[in-house]
């Protein structure tokens, strides 16, 4: 495809999201990188990272802790401290002096944490007190999960605010959007799936009950954000993290058939499982369902981008590894040309090497 080709392509068709306007298609996903700052704070060199890569119609940041408790990972960011709305406040910054979009991804991880990375050492909070299989990332070293506490009713509206607080903050950082990350195995896909939830309240049991916390933190934060600057991000099958769901169509079909009536910005899915390739789940089906943006996911490249635009299957499409090694993946579709390959060696931690020194095309070709 030619650069003049380019015009002509789905991936580069100009899209109006509420009052937003996309320049492209492509959507940078949301990555985790861990390279945060003393303090989980947004540094110079995230910064440069996400303004190399703001030629994409929208990028996502990566997964960020709404509060100390939400907290999974080390060295990765926060917007619950005024450092960190500082921090994030340059990437808007620069991001939108290079006239990128640029969405925050809300993150609680649930039960996918450890006492060590947590304030006075507590437990992770879940829905239910069911200890995921695996490991946990700590500052030292991989460690056992442990079985994390059960989330009393009282706890909820707590959690509840905050979300809004974090969407507050968000806001305050110049941010043009909010995600909700309600995907891979995180808190809110926990309170989502049969194979975590077992509440016997009005939290648990029947899958109205089982999307009601959902329901509730997009309905407390669109009293921060416009519900068209609200996405909300869902991995219908998706095992990663120990997770699962006895009957995912129907779950997803009812939790999609409650997102639609949001009208949010954007439906984000992660299509299929990243630790099978076989698919479950019908994906024309959760997008007939949503009356509003569906952004696909899930290991496509410019040719299956395409076509999907094309068929209309998704109206945008969320890029991970690639945007990893290419920073100008869009330049690179519109003409076609090689990409980088990602070292994935380098994707979690560490410093610029395989973060910010992955080559344009223009200085490939410069030093040719």
């Amino acid at each position: 495809m030619t650069s003049t080709a380019s015009s002509q392509s789905a991936l580069f068709t100009p899209l109006k999201m509420g009052d937003l306007n996309l320049r492209n298609r492509i959507v940078m996903a949301p990555l985790t990188r861990n390279r945060a700052g003393e303090g989980n704070v947004p540094t110079d060199l995230n910064t440069l990272y996400y303004t190399q890569r703001a030629s994409a119609g929208l990028l996502i940041t990566e997964a960020t802790q709404i509060s100390e408790s939400a907290l999974g990972y080390p060295a990765t960011p926060g917007i619950h401290s005024d450092e960190q709305i500082a921090g994030w406040k340059k990437i808007t910054d620069a991001v939108h002096a290079r006239g990128g979009l640029i969405f925050i991804q809300l993150w609680h991880v649930g039960r996918i944490s450890h006492p060590s990375l947590l304030p006075d050492n507590a437990l992770p909070v879940a829905p239910s007190a069911i200890r995921p299989q695996g490991d946990a990332v700590t500052y030292d070293g991989m460690q056992a999960f442990v079985t994390p506490r059960a989330l009393e009713l009282e706890e909820i509206p707590l959690l509840i605010s905050d979300y809004v607080k974090a969407a507050e903050n968000a806001k305050a950082a110049g941010f043009d959007g909010i995600e909700i990350h309600a995907a891979n195995g995180y808190l809110l896909d926990e309170f989502l799936r049969d194979g975590t939830n077992t509440r016997d309240d009005i939290y648990g049991g029947s899958i109205e009950n089982r999307l009601r916390l959902l329901n509730e933190v997009i309905e407390a934060v669109k009293g921060v954000w416009p519900s068209e600057q609200v996405g909300v991000r869902l991995s219908p099958e998706n095992q990663f993290n120990d997770i699962k769901d006895s009957q995912p169509q129907t779950t997803f079909n009812a939790v999609v058939d409650m997102l639609s009536k949001h009208k949010l910005a954007y439906l984000h899915v992660l299509e299929g499982d990243m630790l099978n390739a076989k698919r479950e789940v019908d994906y024309a089906e959760l997008k007939r369902r949503f009356a509003g943006l569906y952004m696909a996911n899930m290991g496509y490249n410019r040719e299956t981008a395409e076509q999907a635009l094309v068929n209309r299957h998704a109206d945008m499409i969320a890029f991970g590894k690639l945007f990893i090694a290419n920073p100008d993946l869009p330049e690179r579709f519109a003409v076609d040309a090689p990409l980088n390959e990602p070292d994935q060696a380098t994707f979690y931690g560490g410093d610029e090497k395989g973060y910010t020194d992955y080559p344009t095309l223009e200085e490939k070709q410069k030093s040719a």
